[in-house]
């Protein structure tokens, strides 16, 4: 589209511009003029018609030509056309250099270099014989609840990343020379020959994969390969090497939990032993067998003796009535209730008195019934101590032999048929998508200095 710059026009221009059919304003000041002035002959004014016309037709034409030649000049465009810079040209190289290239290595070695791996599979979980209902329908509940002490497949999880498990698997399968025989051709995925148990250990990480499932206790093991035999041997010997590490668990439990029931009934037994010894003691040095029966027995001879007494005080009582008071029988029946008296004044001293003189035995009954029932106490405690310790053996002994824990495997180790790995097309996809952010960040910063400075 053409610009058209504005012209100024003459008069007769102006002139030629009106529209048809209006009067200009050269005609009205003509017939002002001419109402002013006398009128003119027919020859005149048709002399005059003719100079206005030529005058007019002399501006059309000037009009025209300045239309015409506006109409050939050049339109001047809004903004010039782009053209490449120095700046667009490095821009251009800098993808070139940090893009297409290292993409196109990354392509080349991954499809002309890269040794096809083999992937072997095999799955497994950690079991016990022991009835888990209870623990069924309380595991989500303790999700929530959280537990502190680590599970069986906890363990295994850890133990299938330790160091012991590279050198057991090391020592069945020959790790380092299989992986290492790549090297150097295929140095970004094999192993180098030096390599140490460290750097085996951390290898280890990138040809075993390990998926656990904390919920229900599943793991998931992977081994990557350059031949389908050594893949699957590696998880058969991380099979078998878990299996052996849930027995010695399970043998380490069984013997923790014998050990401390056996500790326990020994610790029983010697208290049952230390109690009836005391009792023992207590009954040499009293020669009392049973302090309670004792005391009874002494309550036997009191009661006999209040009898007595009682007898004797009613046939005194008798004899006053019908005899005279020097009779020799009143005497003698006073005697018989003084000596019945004494003997039941002596009687009733050695249960408090611990003089032996007096028929005591040493010891005051209080005292001794006291430290009977203390011993006695003791002696019961020590039986159901005995007792109790004895059980949980038995039951220790039985869960023992109940309770034992196994690996359960649920997926086989698996032998591929057919290499699966590097997926190349999705190492690629990521090398090109994390190569061409670098670069535009690069760029970004680039131009956003450049615009500063």
């Amino acid at each position: 589209m053409t610009q058209t710059p504005p012209a100024r026009l003459s008069g007769a221009s102006a002139d030629a511009e009106t529209a048809p059919g209006e009067t200009s304003q050269a005609e009205r000041d003509a017939e002002a003029t001419a109402a002013d002035r006398p009128k003119l002959t027919p020859a005149k004014r048709l002399k005059k018609a003719r100079s206005r016309a030529r005058k007019a037709e002399a501006a059309v034409a000037e009009l025209e030509a300045r239309i015409a030649e506006v109409e050939q000049r050049p339109a001047y465009p809004l903004a010039r056309p782009a053209s490449m810079k120095r700046r667009h040209w490095g821009l251009v190289a800098s993808f070139v250099a940090l893009v297409l290239v290292p993409l196109a290595a990354v392509i080349f070695y991954l499809w002309v270099v890269a040794e096809d791996q083999y992937a072997s599979t095999a799955g497994f979980t950690v079991r016990s014989q022991e009835s888990s209902g209870a623990n069924d329908l309380l595991g989500g509940l303790a999700q929530f609840a959280g537990n502190s002490t680590a599970s069986d497949s906890d363990i295994l999880y850890e133990f299938i990343q330790s160091q012991e498990m590279v050198e057991a698997v090391d020592g069945a399968v020959d790790l380092q020379g299989h992986y290492s025989a790549v090297w150097p051709r295929d140095w970004a995925f094999g192993l180098w020959p030096e390599a140490t148990v460290e750097d085996l250990t951390w290898y280890w990480q990138r040809i075993v994969g390990i998926s656990f499932d904390s919920g229900s206790g599943l793991i998931e093991v992977q081994a990557l390969a350059f031949d389908p035999d050594t893949a699957q041997a590696i998880t058969q010997a991380v099979v078998r090497e878990s299996q052996i590490r849930i027995n010695a668990l399970n043998e380490q439990a069984r013997a923790d939990a014998m050990r401390y029931a056996q500790a326990d009934l020994d610790e029983a037994l010697e208290r049952l032993k230390a109690a009836r010894l005391a009792l023992t003691q207590f009954r040499t040095r009293t020669r009392i067998v049973d302090p309670e029966a004792d005391i009874q027995g002494r309550m036997g001879v009191m009661n006999n003796l209040q009898q007595q007494l009682a007898e004797a005080l009613i046939q005194y009582d008798l004899l006053r009535g019908t005899v005279g008071e020097n009779d020799v029988r009143l005497k003698q029946a006073q005697q018989q209730i003084d000596v019945i008296r004494d003997r039941i004044n002596i009687e009733r001293q050695t249960f408090t008195s611990n003089n032996t003189d007096t028929g005591g035995v040493g010891e005051d009954y209080p005292s001794l019934i006291a430290e009977f029932e203390r011993l006695t106490v003791d002696r019961e405690y020590a039986e159901e101590s005995y007792r109790a310790a004895l059980t949980a053996l038995e039951v220790a002994r039985d869960d023992a032999a109940r309770q034992s824990r196994y690996l359960a495997t649920y997926i086989n180790p698996t032998r591929a048929s057919e290499a699966e790995y590097p997926r190349r097309s999705v190492l690629a996809a990521l090398a090109g998508l994390f190569l061409l952010l670098a670069w535009s960040i690069m760029a970004l910063i680039y131009y956003s200095i450049r615009d500063r400075s």
